[in-house]
């Protein structure tokens, strides 16, 4: 099992604790992804394939974010981008 996907289990946890439900159903959400990537693929995710899936994403939900600010559905935007927020986190830092 890769680091990222043992600090996603732990965070999971942290955000069970502080009942921050908004940042554990994004986590849910990672972790779903994660597993449909093991099954699908018969694989162990690592760190590598970990990152991609989670830029993968971010990528998606920004595209749904813009489509919802052009559909003038402007909560759902704001749902979206808190998800992206909380997928970042795992995420390394881009350069500038």
């Amino acid at each position: 099992m890769s680091d990222l996907v043992t600090t996603v289990k732990a965070e999971m946890k942290a955000a069970m604790k502080a009942r921050d439900k908004e940042r554990l159903a994004t986590i849910r959400l990672i972790q779903a992804e994660f597993k449909r990537v093991e099954v699908d693929e018969r694989i162990d995710i690592d760190d590598s394939r970990a990152l991609s899936i989670l830029d993968k994403m971010v990528k998606r939900r920004r595209d749904s974010s813009t489509q919802y600010r052009d559909a003038g559905r402007e909560e759902l935007a704001t749902k979206e981008d808190a998800e992206i927020a909380v997928i970042q986190e795992f995420l390394p830092e881009q350069l500038s």
